[in-house]
């Protein structure tokens, strides 16, 4: 006998870089355990009619604009479920407003959690390590707590850059982030290993909202107010903010300094990542002023 097929939406509430989390009671299929808000579709829903239902009627808030996140697919012993993900901001005004007893949890939070086996790659997407280093050759960090942006040019990757790409298995490249530019270039198969992308500020400025690939991670790099904005517009899962303090790469930038760096980040409900003249050392002080992690060369 077949298993029966159910098409839920999924939403992934952000504020101010936390989740909001359920718990499944234990009478309900993988109950026990904890949960994004959503539900099953009801008939002649699309996936986001159904989410923002959904979100209104068991979280108590309405919102407007969301975000596709991801589709997945999973089966149980019992059930086969399609997971139709969205995911949207929620302004300070409205969380009043939120029925108990649905909880905001920190990133690092939710990998202690117990969710159902299908919410895996979700978990695996909303958590960032809080290091990234930045290298102009293809390297892979020596532990899990740290990813590598390879800041290369579509033009100057190698056919040996290509070939040792290749070579990685889907956890070395889950550690990987590469530009959007070298992304595309690469094979079908490679390119849907790749879970994280970068954009430079000149090419998130180029998109608009519904242009970035549903189900891939996107960080986007960002100098001003307005450019922050605009990756939070379209749905990019992080930033990196410089520089905040002078570099030796580029001396002749204007430095943020901490007070400027807060203020500017100051509404910003996605991860973001100091950039410039940083040390692991400075993480702590990076937090303080908002910041989720940190990004560097030299000092990673």
């Amino acid at each position: 006998m077949p298993k029966p097929i159910v098409d839920v939406a999924i939403a992934i509430l952000i504020h101010r870089g936390k989740i909001l989390v359920g718990w499944r009671g234990e009478q309900q299929h993988q109950g026990g355990k904890h949960e994004f808000p959503g539900g099953k579709f009801e008939q002649g829903e699309t996936p986001e009619e159904a989410c923002r239902r959904e979100i209104y009627e068991e979280v108590g808030i309405g919102l407007k604009d969301w975000h596709q996140f991801d589709y997945i697919h999973h089966e149980y012993d019992d059930i086969i479920v399609n997971l139709h993900l969205f995911h949207s901001y929620v302004p300070d005004e409205l969380l009043n407003l939120i029925h108990q007893p649905w909880t905001w949890y920190t990133r690092d939070q939710l990998v202690n959690l117990n969710f159902p086996k299908a919410n895996k790659d979700i978990i695996k997407r909303l958590y960032w390590p809080h290091f990234i280093k930045i290298s102009a050759t293809l390297t892979l960090p020596e532990n899990d707590e740290i990813l590598v942006y390879w800041r290369s040019e579509k033009d100057n990757v190698s056919e040996d850059d290509l070939e040792k790409l290749a070579l990685l298995d889907t956890n070395q490249l889950s550690k990987l982030i590469v530009n959007v530019d070298t992304w595309h270039k690469l094979k079908p198969d490679l390119k849907s290993r790749i879970r994280t992308v970068h954009l430079k500020q000149s090419q998130l400025m180029s998109l608009h909202k519904g242009d970035l690939e549903v189900g891939v991670r996107f960080i986007a790099a960002c100098h001003d107010a307005v450019s922050l904005q605009h990756a939070q517009q379209i749905g990019c899962d992080a930033v990196f903010v410089s520089p905040v303090k002078v570099t030796e790469t580029h001396p002749d930038a204007i430095a943020l300094g901490w007070d400027r760096f807060a203020d500017l980040i100051d509404k910003c409900q996605i991860p973001v990542f100091a950039l410039g003249g940083m040390s692991p050392d400075d993480l702590a002080t990076a937090q303080q002023y908002g910041a989720y992690g940190l990004a560097g060369i030299r000092n990673f």
